[in-house]
């Protein structure tokens, strides 16, 4: 039997890499190595963002049929790491604002645009690179990525906007504002 970590991994990887052309490469490494990345923010309503990486966490527990207090005793007790917060955003953007019956669900799609604008997108398990991976999450952490947003969770064209200076929800919205421009 897995343990809820394991399996709580496992449902999150599903999330993103399950019915992808992604499924072809593993990227095992690169979820991990997010997901033992704590998620620290330096805009105050990228709280939010924790919060809600946090809450992935008991929506896993109730579709798995576990009670909140095994999901508080064996998940919650670590802050909201970096892969629950970007799935988190993708299932939100998904669910509450992009949810189109035509196109099917795109949350994975969602994510894997997100691990290209941060420049992870060749890291499969062949791939990875360790220090690398580092670089790329403190230049996102620290929020010293380019202006339009490259090395952050979104690109944009629009050079008018600093990415820098919005909060992560801003910066979704910008992106899928753009996405449906086009």
């Amino acid at each position: 039997m897995l343990s809820i970590d394991r399996e709580y991994f496992n449902w999150m990887y599903k999330l993103v890499c399950g019915s992808r052309r992604y499924n072809q490469l593993s990227y095992r490494k690169l979820l991990h190595a997010l997901h033992n990345t704590e998620f620290i923010f330096l805009m105050a309503k990228d709280g939010n963002r924790a919060a809600e990486g946090i809450d992935l966490r008991y929506q896993f527990g109730y579709e798995c049929g576990y009670s909140n207090e095994e999901i508080e005793q064996s998940l919650d007790v670590t802050p909201c790491s970096v892969l629950e917060m970007m799935i988190a955003l993708a299932l939100n953007g998904e669910q509450h604002i992009m949810d189109d019956p035509k196109y099917g669900n795109r949350t994975g799609q969602w994510f894997w645009n997100m691990i290209v604008s941060l420049g992870l997108s060749n890291m499969d398990d062949r791939n990875f690179d360790g220090l690398y991976f580092k670089e790329v999450m403190q230049r996102f952490l620290n929020r010293e990525y380019e202006r339009n947003g490259r090395g952050g969770l979104f690109t944009i064209r629009d050079s008018s906007l600093d990415m820098r200076s919005a909060e992560i929800w801003y910066q979704f919205m910008w992106y899928l504002n753009e996405f449906l421009e086009e």
